[in-house]
């Protein structure tokens, strides 16, 4: 019998890894660059929905799933992933029917070419890839120049300008990768587009789930901003919604370790990402103080992280009349490209992290971190 329940318990394990991977798989693989997140947003409320008291949306489109505590003067907490990944906008249509677009989030420009994506427009969605220039037409030339995102077109097939609009095609729409998330072959990692950000939607979701019985000690926010990618634009306005006392940001940040860990930030398999600076925010002592005995007292794999580019607690530590803010995140080799390798071990650190921080968090630790003493 013991035998047989240890079966059922090692099944049951297995069975949370294939949800939370196809879980993964179709948020991953959802396309939505910034501004258009419809998609992903619609994802989101159906599966928060049975999670939460209540769904609300602020004015540009981010989606939170609040669970009230009884007690109105209870801290209000934020947990805020964001929905967009990056992708291009459709700016001009060529005469020979071909694309010029402006990149929505930061792309390193040589590595844009010759990728698959879609076209995204109101009457429908159609393939389309990012033009590049063979090696026979470069040679007796000087090569190519310096690429910038705005000198590759992008062709869907379409012979002249006259057809492309024939088929619903107008400047504004999105081109957005077109990727199959996959696991590698030692199980370990997965490789996908756009795990910034789906990362933290993903760990909304996880973390709404396995807190569902759990009396919290605060009124909980959770859900998905927009626009990240474009400069932070949807945090300021969901933390003038909800008036959360502590925000967290749960993002995705550039993994530094394919040469080496000698002096780098961002290691996979080292655990939930410890962001202590960046340019747009330092920890506060208070909050890292509680992150850290929170990561220690269960064991949660961690590892410092000082980051070049900001998220949205950045901007959001900086709304309303100052809210201390931190990021709880995993590395990812290669983000902002087509494909972003990524390690299942930090997932489950940051998971679990997300988890814990969330039921240690009450008025009176609130309030230490909020007052600084």
């Amino acid at each position: 019998m013991q035998e047989e329940g240890r079966l059922v318990s090692i099944q049951a394990e297995k069975s949370m890894e294939e949800k939370t991977f196809q879980r993964i798989k179709e948020l991953t693989e959802l396309q939505g660059t910034s501004g258009f997140e419809h998609d992903i947003r619609a994802y989101m409320r159906e599966a928060m929905t049975p999670l939460v008291d209540e769904i609300q949306q602020d004015g540009l489109g981010g989606i939170f799933g609040l669970r009230h505590h009884p007690d109105a003067d209870a801290p209000r907490v934020m947990l805020a992933a964001h929905m967009d990944e990056v992708g291009f906008m459709l700016t001009q249509i060529t005469e020979r029917g071909l694309f010029k677009v402006t990149p929505l989030g930061g792309w390193n420009p040589y590595v844009v070419s010759a990728q698959r994506f879609t076209l995204k427009t109101a009457k429908g969605n159609y393939p389309c890839i990012s033009s590049s220039v063979p090696p026979h037409l470069l040679r007796g030339t000087a090569g190519q120049k310096a690429v910038e995102v705005t000198d590759i077109l992008f062709d869907a097939g379409f012979d002249s300008k006259e057809e492309a609009e024939s088929f619903g095609v107008r400047p504004g729409d999105t081109i957005v990768p077109q990727v199959e998330t996959i696991k590698t072959a030692n199980g370990k990692n997965i490789i996908s587009k756009a795990w910034d950000n789906r990362y933290g939607c993903t760990v909304v979701l996880e973390a709404l789930e396995a807190l569902k019985e759990e009396q919290l000690g605060h009124t909980l926010i959770a859900g998905a901003n927009v626009q990240e990618e474009v400069g932070l634009r949807g945090s300021k306005p969901s933390v003038t919604k909800f008036q959360p006392d502590l925000f967290f940001a749960v993002d995705c940040s550039p993994a530094d370790d394919t040469v080496t860990k000698n002096g780098t930030f961002g290691h996979l398999g080292e655990g939930t990402l410890m962001r202590i600076y960046d340019p747009g925010m330092i920890m506060l002592p208070r909050m890292k103080e509680f992150l850290l005995d929170t990561a220690e007292t269960n064991n949660i794999p961690y590892q410092y992280f000082v980051s070049k580019g900001g998220t949205d607690a950045g901007a959001a530590h900086m709304a309303n009349e100052g809210i201390p803010s931190s990021v709880i995140g995993v590395p990812g080799r290669y983000i902002h490209t087509h494909q972003t390798l990524f390690s299942i071990a930090d997932f489950d650190a940051a998971r679990e992290m997300v988890i814990q921080v969330l039921k240690g968090l009450d008025k009176s630790t609130v309030a230490t971190i909020v007052e600084g003493k």
